[in-house]
Parts: C-alpha cells; sequence; structure tokens
C-alpha cells in the first residue's frame, strides 16, 4: 500500500450535533468524504477513524475500513493528528504517503486529491495542505493591515495570489509525519481549489448553505429505481393554483414532464402519484400522463407500504420526489428520497438528490432524464411465429403509451365520412378533439387498384350524380393537398392522425405525409404484401382482426412481429348485433399474442364499447359522423358528435373506477365509520 487516506470522523461535535453523519445533497457528509477518497486515482485504502456506531456503519457501507478510536483521542481537545497516528498504528501500516481527509467539506473533488498526493509521490513536496486562492486584504481588529501596507494598496493584478487553508485534506510522507508529529513539515505546498469546494461545515449556517450547493456542484448520477412515486403540488405543480370567478382551480405544469413521464414508462419504470387533497386537477393531470393516481390520502407512507408490497417492488429502488413536511414520511420508505430545489429544508436535508429545476418548471422531467439513464437499452423484440410470449408492454405513438395501464387511447374512425369534403373532415376532427379523443383516423386506396374489375365501370347513383364506382371512389379519396390541411387542422386541435392504407402505394403516401402509426383494416389481414410493406417501415401498427381466423392472424402477426403491435378485436359486421361482439376474445388475443389489444365497434349505442374497456381493451376506435342518415355506407355504424362525447366521459370514468387494486379506507368512509362501525371482542 503506497497511500492511505484516513478520515477523522467522531460522534461529537460542539456546532453541529452528529455533524459527520449530516446529509448534504442526501448523501452524509463522511459518506461524502470516504467517496471522494475511494474515486481519487492515487488514495490505495480509505479508513475512518470514529468513536461512533453509526458513523461506523455508515462508512463501512461506503466502502472505507474502521478503525475504532479511543475515548482519550475522541474528546473536543483531541488532535486530528492524534486520530491519524492512532490509526496507523492500529493497522500496523506504514504506507509511503498519508492522507488526512476532513468530513467538513462536503465537496472534494478526487482529481485535486490525487493531484496533492503526486506532489508527495513525486518528491516536489513534503506536506500538501488544500487551499482556496485569494486576494483578500486582512485586517487585525485594532486596524492594522496583517498582508498588506494600507498605505500602499496595488491592483489585483499586480498581486501574487495567497492562500487560505480550507481544511479539505492535508498530504503527508509518512515517515516525516511520524518524526514531527503534525501535519507540516519540510517542504509544504498548496494545492488549488475552488471557492465552491472550499467551505468548511462548522455550525448550522455552513450546513445549509452547503445543502443549497450541492444540487449545483454535485455531478449529477443516473438514479437506478425500478418506480418513481411524486407528490403533486410543488413538484408537478410550482405550488400555486389559479382560481377563477366559479371557483374552479387550474395549475401550472411543464409540458417536458410528459415527454419524460412517457419515456419513463416506455423503459419499463412504474410511476405513481400521490397527494393529500382530492382534486380534479390532479385526476385530470394523471390522466394526461398516463400514470395511476392516488388521493385524498392522510397516511401517505402507510399507503405507500401496502402499493409497494402490491407491486411486488423493493423499496430500496424506489424514488419519492416531495417537497413539504408531509412528504418525508414517505421519502423515509425509499431508498432514493428525492426533493425539488424550493422544497422545505427538513425536506431538502432527508433527500439523497435534491433536483435542480423547480416543481412545474422541468422537476419531474430532470428526474426521468436520470432514471432513463440508469436503464438498459430496450433489447428489439424478434418477429412472433404462431404462439408469443405474452409481454403487455406499451407501445409509442408518437408521445402517447398504449397498453396495459396506460389511459384508454380512443380513436374518432373519420374513416370515408368526409364523402371527399375537406370541410366535413375538419368538422369531423374538431367533434374528435371536443369529445377528447386522442387521435382520428381516415381510409387511403389507390382506387385502380383496391376497386376490383367486375365493380369499376358500374353505375352508381351518388350526390354528385351518376358515375361509375371507379369514379366514385376516385371522387371521395383525398390526396397530398388534403392530407396536409388534415394534418395541420389536427396538430392544432392537438389529436394524432393516421389512416388504413388498403395497397402498397398507399403505404408509401403515408410515409411521405410522416403518420405516426398505420393501421391495418380487418380486409387487409391476409394481404402479406400490403403487411410487408408495414413491417418495413418500422412505425407501429394497429392490426385488426374482424372476419379473420386465429390462423389467418397467426400469419399476419409472423411477418409484423410483436414489438410494436396493437391488436383490435373487431367483428365485421355492420351495424354489430350484441350476440356478435364476442368481447371475451380480448382476453384470448392478449393470452395468444402478448400484445395489447384494443376493440374497433361497429355497434349502435355505447354499451359493448364501454365493456369491451372493463375487460382490457387498451384503445377504442368508432367511426364518427356529423349525422348518421347521411348518404355514405358507414355513417349509419357512425357515432354522431353527443355519442361520441358520452363514450369518451364514459371510458374516463370507468378508467377511475377500476382502481388499483390497494384495499384502503377512503376519506369518504371515515365518518360513516366513526358512526356505525361496531367492534367487539
Amino acid at each position: 500500500m503506497r497511500v492511505l487516506a484516513v478520515v477523522p470522523a467522531r460522534g461529537g461535535s460542539a456546532g453541529v450535533p452528529l455533524k459527520n453523519l449530516a446529509l448534504v445533497g442526501g448523501v452524509p457528509l463522511v459518506t461524502r468524504a470516504v467517496r471522494a477518497c475511494l474515486a481519487a486515482e492515487l488514495v490505495d485504502q480509505v479508513v475512518v477513524s470514529t468513536d461512533h456506531d453509526g458513523i461506523a456503519a455508515t462508512a463501512r457501507e461506503a466502502g472505507a475500513l474502521i478503525v475504532e478510536r479511543p475515548a482519550e483521542l475522541s474528546g473536543a481537545t483531541a488532535s486530528s493528528e492524534s486520530a491519524v497516528l492512532h490509526a496507523l498504528d492500529a493497522l500496523g501500516a506504514d504506507p509511503e504517503v498519508v492522507v488526512l481527509v476532513q468530513c467538513t467539506s462536503a465537496f472534494i473533488d478526487p482529481e485535486d486529491l490525487s493531484a496533492a498526493v503526486r506532489k508527495v509521490l513525486d518528491g516536489e513536496a513534503d506536506s500538501v495542505v488544500s487551499g482556496l486562492p485569494t486576494h483578500e486584504f486582512l485586517w487585525t481588529a485594532a486596524g492594522a493591515g496583517v498582508n498588506h501596507d494600507p498605505a500602499v494598496r496595488p491592483r489585483r493584478q499586480d498581486r501574487e495570489p495567497q492562500f487560505r487553508e480550507n481544511g479539505a485534506f492535508y498530504v503527508m510522507r509518512t515517515a516525516g509525519f511520524r518524526e514531527h508529529g503534525h501535519r507540516f513539515f519540510g517542504r509544504t505546498a498548496v494545492q488549488p481549489v475552488p471557492p465552491q469546494h472550499a467551505i468548511e461545515v462548522d455550525e448550522p449556517g455552513d450546513l445549509e448553505l452547503v445543502r443549497a450547493l450541492a444540487p449545483f456542484i454535485d455531478r449529477p448520477e443516473p438514479i437506478d429505481v425500478d418506480a418513481v412515486i411524486t407528490d403533486f403540488d410543488g413538484v408537478h405543480t410550482d405550488d400555486r393554483a389559479y382560481v377563477d370567478s366559479e371557483g374552479r382551480e387550474m395549475v401550472l405544469v411543464s409540458r417536458s414532464d410528459g415527454m419524460g413521464v412517457s419515456l419513463l414508462r416506455r423503459s419499463g419504470v412504474k410511476v405513481l402519484i400521490m397527494s393529500t387533497e382530492h382534486n380534479p386537477v390532479v385526476a385530470a393531470r394523471a390522466r394526461k400522463l398516463g400514470v395511476p393516481v392516488l388521493q385524498g390520502l392522510a397516511d401517505k407512507r402507510t399507503v405507500l407500504r401496502d402499493w409497494l408490497h402490491i407491486e411486488g417492488l423493493d423499496p430500496a429502488r424506489v424514488a419519492y420526489v416531495g417537497n413539504d413536511v408531509n412528504d418525508l414520511g414517505p421519502m423515509g420508505e425509499v431508498g432514493w428520497p428525492v426533493a425539488t430545489p424550493d422544497a422545505h429544508p427538513r425536506v431538502r436535508a432527508a433527500a439523497r438528490v435534491v433536483l435542480t429545476r423547480n416543481g412545474g418548471s422541468g422537476a419531474v422531467r430532470e428526474l426521468c432524464d436520470r432514471v432513463v439513464a440508469a436503464r438498459p437499452e430496450p433489447q428489439a423484440q424478434p418477429a412472433a411465429a404462431g404462439r408469443a410470449r405474452p409481454r403487455f408492454g406499451p407501445v409509442a405513438i408518437g408521445d402517447t403509451l398504449v397498453g396495459d395501464g396506460e389511459p384508454v387511447y380512443v380513436i374518432g374512425e373519420i374513416g370515408i365520412n368526409h364523402n371527399g369534403d375537406l370541410d366535413i373532415a375538419r368538422r369531423l376532427i374538431d367533434v374528435a378533439a371536443d369529445a377528447g379523443c386522442q387521435a382520428v383516423k381516415f381510409q387511403k386506396r389507390t382506387p385502380a387498384i383496391c376497386v376490383p374489375e367486375e365493380q369499376k365501370g358500374q353505375i352508381r347513383q351518388t350526390p354528385w350524380g351518376e358515375m361509375t364506382y371507379l369514379e366514385y371512389k376516385e371522387r371521395t379519396e383525398f390526396g397530398r393537398d388534403e392530407y396536409a390541411e388534415i394534418a395541420k387542422h389536427c396538430a392544432e386541435r392537438g389529436l394524432h392522425w393516421f389512416a388504413s392504407p388498403w395497397d402498397v402505394p398507399s403505404v408509401e403516401f403515408l410515409e411521405e405525409m410522416d403518420v405516426l402509426v398505420h393501421k391495418v383494416a380487418s380486409a387487409g389481414v391476409a394481404d402479406h404484401q400490403l403487411l410487408r410493406a408495414l413491417a418495413a417501415t418500422g412505425k407501429p401498427v394497429i392490426l385488426s382482426t374482424g372476419m379473420s381466423t386465429l390462423s389467418e392472424i397467426d400469419a399476419a402477426v409472423e411477418i409484423l412481429g410483436t414489438d410494436r403491435l396493437i391488436m383490435m378485436h373487431a367483428t365485421s359486421t355492420y351495424p354489430l348485433p350484441p350476440e356478435e361482439a364476442n368481447l371475451r376474445t380480448i382476453t384470448t388475443l392478449k393470452e395468444r399474442y402478448g400484445v395489447p389489444v384494443g376493440y374497433s365497434g361497429h355497434e349502435r349505442g355505447l354499451q359493448i364499447s364501454l365493456a369491451a374497456v372493463t375487460l382490457g381493451a387498451v384503445c377504442v376506435e368508432r367511426h364518427i359522423t356529423l349525422d348518421r342518415t347521411m348518404w355514405g355506407s358507414d355513417h349509419a355504424a357512425s357515432l354522431e358528435p353527443a355519442g361520441l362525447e358520452h363514450l369518451v366521459r364514459d371510458i374516463r370514468i370507468i378508467e377511475q373506477a377500476m382502481g388499483d387494486g390497494v384495499k384502503r379506507v377512503f376519506p369518504g368512509e371515515e365518518a360513516p365509520k366513526a358512526r356505525l362501525r361496531r367492534v367487539t371482542a
């Protein structure tokens, strides 16, 4: 052993009780000192000399050897040199260099430490002290200049810097240290350290100062956890509420948080929002983010324990983000307590990580990025052959996850109900947006390819007069200009848009329009040429399964793979009678193919679609129209605006009613429980 670092860390402290265990950036000061030493390239071994069991356990966990410090060397008058000499004797060690490292310095750069050690090893110095370069003028209490002549005040640039000893570390040649018995002997050199690293923690004010600086000085490290739990007010928001004249609340949130949560869930990390308040604003934001929420919690800590047990999570691999004192309980239950920078001082002190962004200004996104950084890169899933291993993972459509545990993805199927009229298409997009859908879908054909030869010349009566069937299909087909307007209007209304291509040129067209996802209509399940073209895009695919056998679906899945596949249970009868709905097929498809499964409905009314949601449908697609009496083949089996609005409303109510499976007493039960519950022995 060439270089030994000794960290004296006694239990007593006059200024700050148990100072060496005080948390800075969520990490005890003694741990920070040990980590700095272990990270220094030239330090071979780290020893902590202490008289306190708690400090010993913490230092041992950080990777240090422990030397029990005797009582006669642990008092307030005992010198640090005595602790170093005792450690050397206790270890029977005779390293070439010994380093005295003080816990009172929260920010020790391992590179500075190694640079100081190198000066001794290379013979440049016999001892080295860490110091802050300064051009300060010092005065005595009597008004006399200490390091300057008050009558002659040279400019800063004309003066060599002096160094203020900051107490972080002292590097000594061991033989000289033993000979002289103190840390300064022979040729003494200074290792400069930056001002932000030069603060010593001697008083409570110093501790608050380094805690405030920690988020800006500490290098952000990946946070390796399996679940992230957040408070709402002050974490997702800036802890303010805006109230209108009717008493409705609004809050400020960061859009970037949404993408962060999406990335988090896509990487397999569970996310939960917990709130002591019961507020529709919280529920609405949770739905938007696609995460479960527990509200109205009188005891967050107990509920958190139950949730972790139900989810089978190791608390040590869970992060909880809070900002106020009611978060201290759950923060104490997890391995990664996290605080926002403007959190209550007690919360910052309890945090292992203090973020740099405030609530409502990207705090959640910052945490998500650090958690995702610790996750392994996802491995590509092989294409399914016949039966696939159940996976049930969500599929990303743009910034939205579609799958089990996510909000139901509601698609307003415009299809060909626009009747070739761009204005009707825009109005239907507005209907879908106003109802709360996430997407609208069209159909895209190349009529010359899709219309069977025997039908092309058939005469049809249309609203535009008599024409052949081919002319009719071409008359109602949108081209690039119309779809550019559709894309623009959907973006303005916050909707995804895509289409069902019925032929390979239509796939190429939609790729040029840069759609987020492709849809396979039930009629295309056996069109393997079409499926291969869709698979080659690398985009997510939604596969409708109407009028298909399992063997036909197996063949389609073998081409498409399961990595980015969403299936839709469907029965291609227009309108759909209840006896043909066969909703339990949703479960059959999930178990057979291991992918998210939704429902594409053609029934009249809402009941069957709502039942599909309770059976686990992850998305619901319904044809929509301005008026069911309009001319065209699909209008009669479509929902009018009021029906679509009711469908989305009821789906969201069902999502809330399904709950999370955690059995607990809700706030509304407390009063009847107190009034009605009879307890007997």
